[in-house]
């Protein structure tokens, strides 16, 4: 069987002796890797003026190689191109795109140097699988340097419609460094079908299906495979923890108060400032519920040397600020805001605690905190999920309350609505949520990944492929 090598921006490498990382894609590698030996490839998260050969590194059944990059490459590619344009103007942020070609330069430079290090790596039958924004151009750097293999592209974060993708510096070029991959794989059909007009109207390709695609002498196919959890074991991890001290120091905290949670990285695109907005709406259309509820909203930052991410910290703060300043009594706190990163236990127990859980991003490629909320619930008492229309989870968990994260009204009607559900209607919310989650386990979205891209003749909508097998 041929060997699977994945490629990322960033690879992890676990401890000795530790699990594989409970991140979605480590586990749909492990699980992949399981049928099939091979590599997992990217960067190390270290910068060096002259970086090292790459390190390789076996942990249980996978085989880690990482590199460093060069400080100038990390500004460049992974501060610059990456997170200045791609991902806000991917986000549909265009406003907050900040373009230099010399970005764009380290950003292809970068892309090369990953192809040179993994070369020397490869055999003539590997099967390649890369992922995201910041490894668009990888595959044309591999085929200039002469491999043939079939590889795959997965984007994990939304596709635009073509009006907002041609305010991409250097879009043509971009995307037709895609078409070099056998297979491009997105989260959903609106992703899918964003590309697929951009494609026919722009680029020229011409599809007989909007999934097989022909542009001169290439041909590459494009397939919807949102991205699932290890639902089970979030599950488990959530119903051990409620026996920690952290979980009965904050179920005594609440005092009997229903907990309302959000649970994010520090970003622009997950519209927390906008969450906030909602929140002070329902508390100020709902005061019957003052001192009633408490709304824990844990947000750690990233990308702080980036002046859009300060930006939004400054703003979350105000917010909070000015929400307790306003509604606060002595002996209530109507918002408690937490900056830093928690163990995995930590949330799934703050997750079973919660009645509800706002997850209201602005746009987002999938956002797995949906689905690990539905996993971590009492089914016998779940708590109710309050999901933003422009996430790709929204197209799975149709049972959850689906709101506009711009309309504050809307978000804070959604959370009377549901601390006043009845129980019965609670629970067949979150079975048919938890039903979905099932289907849809993340060792089976690596395999299909691969097996759509292994199988030339077929690729197929996963979901749709396994409500007919």
């Amino acid at each position: 069987m041929s060997r699977l090598i994945v490629i990322s921006n960033r690879v992890v490498v676990p401890e000795e002796g530790s699990p594989v990382a409970p991140g979605g894609l480590a586990v749909a590698v492990d699980a992949t890797l399981r049928e099939r030996e091979g590599i997992w490839f990217g960067w190390s998260g270290q910068v060096a003026d002259e970086p090292p050969p790459p390190v390789h590194i076996e942990r249980g059944s996978l085989n880690y190689v990482i590199t460093d990059i060069r400080p100038q490459d990390f500004q460049e590619y992974y501060y610059g191109f990456a997170n200045r344009v791609l991902w806000p103007i991917l986000h549909y942020r265009v406003d907050l795109a900040e373009f230099s070609e010399a970005d764009f330069s380290g950003y292809l430079r970068v892309n090369e140097f990953f192809a040179e290090r993994l070369s020397p790596l490869l055999e003539k039958d590997d099967i390649i699988w890369v992922h995201d924004y910041h490894l668009i151009p990888l595959a044309q750097s591999l085929r200039a340097l002469g491999h043939q293999n079939r590889i795959g592209f997965f984007l994990h974060i939304p596709m635009p419609p073509p009006d907002l993708l041609i305010a991409l510096p250097h879009h043509l070029e971009l995307i037709r460094a895609l078409t070099e991959y056998n297979l491009i794989g997105f989260q959903t059909e609106n992703d899918a079908g964003n590309f697929s007009r951009y494609l026919t109207r722009v680029v020229g390709a011409a599809t007989p299906d909007g999934r097989h695609y022909h542009l001169g002498n290439q041909h590459f196919r494009v397939g919807v495979f949102p991205v699932g959890i290890d639902t089970e074991r979030f599950r488990r991890i959530a119903e051990m923890s409620m026996g920690s001290t952290e979980a009965m120091d904050l179920e005594e905290s609440l005092a009997g108060r229903a907990l309302i949670i959000g649970i994010d990285r520090l970003d622009y695109s997950k519209g927390i400032v906008h969450r906030l907005d909602g929140y002070e709406r329902f508390l100020e259309k709902y005061p019957e519920w003052h001192g009633r509820v408490t709304y824990l909203q844990i947000a750690p930052g990233s990308r702080q040397e980036i002046p859009e991410y300060a930006d939004i910290d400054a703003a979350v703060s105000a917010k909070v600020g000015h929400i307790n300043g306003r509604f606060g009594a002595v002996s209530w706190v109507p918002l408690r805001y937490v900056s830093r990163n928690h163990r995995r236990e930590d949330i799934a127990m703050v997750m079973r605690l919660a009645r509800i859980a706002l997850v209201t991003p602005l746009r987002d490629g999938m956002n797995l905190v949906a689905k690990e909320f539905v996993a971590a619930q009492d089914p016998a008492d779940p708590g109710v999920l309050i999901l933003s229309q422009f996430t790709g989870a929204a197209a799975e968990l149709g049972a959850a309350l689906i709101i506009n994260p711009h309309d504050r009204d809307s978000l804070a009607d959604a959370i009377h609505a549901a601390l006043c559900m009845p129980l019965e209607e609670r629970r067949s919310r979150h079975q048919e949520m938890f039903s979905v989650l099932e289907a849809n386990h993340i060792r089976y979205w690596g395999q299909s990944f691969v097996d759509a891209l292994t199988r030339p003749g077929r690729v197929m909508n996963w979901l749709s492929n396994q409500s007919t097998n």
